[in-house]
């Protein structure tokens, strides 16, 4: 899905060693869109020189602005909010320090199109889809995804959602999202979805009373509903369908093998839920319910 909301995070300390990988890890299956074959080489700074962007620095793009609980202040460099402190764990598992990581902007949509990248790899909430996977190569998973019903307190979707009262409302989303997709095959509501370039014109038409509700990760929700928009509720969330979000990578570029091997690291280590815990654990505990 994507993201919208400006707020303050919590600092975060992160863990882990310039660590390298393994050499055999890194091409497991929980992505679509992996690496090609070939012989491994070990996942060092150095090593890895060949394979970067600008030789010897690594470079993470992601959106302009970027917001909470994923970067703090639009910064993605400062470290803070789980994206960020995810960017850096990995890039101290590949041996790059603090200083040797260089962010750069790419628009959301522009990320997983096709094409060259001006960068080793983008962390953005981008979701892995079969279709996006025909034309980046994606990483495995960082982040399991479920979501949620955000709309206006009071109105008769806050207490009336049963699958079949689901299908009765007024939905809109921004376009391209998973958040769509899930309003279309997943509730399949009897009303054509209102489509809007961007998640901000999906919430202002929801603060307006144009649509009933919008759909959108879990966290995400939770900040929209207690910081950005007033006088709205996050409803309920929906079971998990295996949504994950990955890092994007160019077509076949063969870094996602050691940035995979980095991930199981960090996910072997604790590092992973820790910094979930940090930033996301207060935004998962919520009713689920049956679309």
């Amino acid at each position: 899905m994507r993201r919208f909301i400006v707020a303050a995070c919590a600092a975060v300390v992160v863990t882990g060693g310039l660590a390298a990988c393994g050499s055999s890890g890194g091409n497991g299956s929980a992505g679509a869109g992996q690496g090609g074959s070939g012989s491994a080489a070990p996942c060092t700074g150095s090593a890895l020189s060949h394979q970067l962007y600008t030789p010897g620095v690594l470079t993470v793009a992601t959106d302009n602005p970027v917001y909470p609980p994923w970067f703090v202040s639009n910064k993605p460099a400062n470290g803070k909010g789980y994206e960020s402190a995810v960017a850096y764990a990995i890039a101290a598992k590949l041996g790059f320090g603090k200083s040797k990581v260089v962010w750069v902007s790419e628009a959301f949509p522009k990320s997983y199109a096709p094409g060259p990248k001006a960068f080793d790899f983008d962390i953005n909430e981008v979701s892995v889809t079969p279709q996006r996977a025909q034309a980046v190569t994606f990483s495995n998973s960082y982040y399991p995804v479920q979501q949620a019903i955000v709309a206006r307190k009071g109105t008769p979707i806050a207490t009336k959602h049963s699958p079949a009262q689901l299908k009765t409302y007024l939905y809109g989303d921004q376009i391209g999202t998973t958040g769509l997709t899930y309003i279309t095959s997943k509730i399949q509501p009897t009303q054509q979805p209102k489509v809007f370039d961007t998640l901000s014109q999906s919430a202002a038409a929801l603060e307006a009373g144009r649509i009933d509700a919008l759909i959108t990760d879990t966290p995400t929700a939770q900040y929209m509903t207690t910081q950005q928009l007033k006088h709205t509720v996050l409803v309920a969330q929906f079971p998990t369908v295996g949504e994950h979000y990955g890092l994007v990578f160019a077509k076949d570029n063969p870094l996602v093998k050691c940035v995979n091997s980095a991930i199981a690291s960090l996910q072997s280590d604790g590092t992973l839920t820790a910094l979930q815990k940090r930033y996301l654990g207060i935004y998962l505990h919520f009713p689920t319910i049956k679309p």
